[in-house]
């Protein structure tokens, strides 16, 4: 429950609602009765009336409790549009602008820049998609409304400290339905404990501060256990008949085993002895990708616990370094979308005259219904989802 901003990326559902909603009394009292308990974490009493005052719940975000496109999304899908040619041109380009500070910050936490740089894509499109809730409305209805509500309102309170604290300005403070907020979206209470002030004005901006964003996030890694001389991992390829029952990322063997199992690189050249112990991760079954991933992997997945996102974080970092895509092909006869081929895609549906909104490349109601449309008009199966069948066919006329 960290973060869901990638999904802000890819489902334009994922907006908050177009009206305002007025606060009912219930509402108000039951803010007010959270001021005890917000004291008794800190948060002074005038700070509490300040930023809560008029507060009104934005129910929308009630509704997004259960969603989250990691757990819901084909792999191939989820990954095809965070980890895209444009992603990687845009990240080479940051790497290349920010490369005194990326640096200086793998010297200071041990994490590699181009690692950094990819949580930064995925998390917020290098700065250009915080979010735009208030965070301290999302996550005073999450304190009144919906389940986890004790959880919510441990990261109210850490809100409002940060806020009391002056490091944010309460304008500035927006960000996902959830919570998270700024370049690589910290939770409250992870800024509150992984923060840093890199820059040295006396002020952990995550929001308006590159710097301070980016060593945060290596620190976030390393207290998360990263090990700056071992990969996350890497793609393998398993023997005919590889019985995988009862493997996976937290079940790690030393190299040794999968040598004896007959684990290759995905290139067939042998698997190095020297590399510690790792898991076997096949997040599409034995028919597609195969990974062995390390503790790296888990610091990675520590950030949003989603064997998918933590993927689509490493892979974009080697990419990064100049890697291609993976070797095995997923198991589908529909491969996923690039955001250029969601924008395309969207582009077709417009000529034949649906109304689907911005064309952003990003597959919200309006475009699945009318993909729902055109899936029935031409004999496919009718999912609304957005792929490469339906593109084909309508790139045909």
């Amino acid at each position: 429950m960290r973060s869901i901003t990638p999904a802000l990326l890819l489902i334009a559902a994922l907006a908050p609602s177009a009206f305002a909603q007025s606060a009912s009394p219930d509402f108000t009292r039951c803010i007010e009765s959270l001021r005890g308990d917000a004291r008794a974490a800190r948060v002074q009493d005038e700070a509490f009336t300040r930023f809560t005052q008029g507060l009104v719940p934005d129910m929308s975000v009630v509704e997004k409790l259960d969603y989250q496109p990691e757990f819901r999304m084909p792999i191939w899908d989820y990954l095809a549009a965070l980890v895209d040619d444009e992603r990687v041109a845009d990240g080479q380009a940051q790497l290349a602008q920010h490369a005194e500070v990326l640096a200086k910050v793998a010297e200071r936490y041990g994490v590699d820049p181009a690692t950094v740089v990819a949580v930064w894509g995925v998390e917020s499109n290098f700065g250009r998609n915080f979010g735009n809730y208030p965070l301290v409305q999302a996550l005073g209805t999450l304190s009144c409304h919906g389940r986890r509500q004790a959880f919510f309102r441990g990261e109210l309170y850490s809100a409002l400290r940060i806020l009391q604290a002056g490091h944010i300005a309460p304008e500035r403070l927006v960000g996902s339905w959830a919570g998270a907020f700024g370049h690589t979206q910290f939770m409250p209470t992870t800024f509150e404990r992984l923060a840093v002030d890199f820059d040295g004005d006396g002020k952990r901006d995550l929001m308006d501060n590159t710097a301070d964003a980016l060593a945060s996030t290596a620190n976030f890694l390393k207290k998360a256990g990263w090990q700056s001389d071992q990969p996350w991992g890497f793609e393998v390829k398993l023997p005919e008949g590889f019985n995988a029952n009862g493997e996976g990322r937290r079940s790690k063997r030393p190299i040794g085993d999968w040598i004896a199992r007959g684990l290759t690189q995905v290139d067939g050249a042998p698997l190095s002895r020297d590399l510690g112990s790792a898991g076997l991760m096949l997040p599409a079954g034995p028919q597609g990708p195969a990974f062995l991933v390390f503790k790296n992997f888990d610091a990675i997945y520590s950030y949003n616990a989603a064997e998918s996102y933590g993927l689509a974080i490493a892979h974009l970092a080697d990419r990064l370094r100049g890697a291609g895509p993976f070797t095995t092909p997923w198991p589908t006869d529909d491969a996923g979308l690039s955001r250029a081929e969601r924008r395309e895609l969207q582009g077709l549906l417009v000529l034949r005259g649906h109304d689907i909104g911005a064309i952003d490349g990003a597959l919200g109601e309006k475009s699945r219904a009318a993909i729902r449309i055109e899936q029935a008009r031409l004999g496919q199966e009718v999912s609304g989802r957005g792929g490469q069948k339906i593109l084909r066919a309508l790139r045909g006329g």
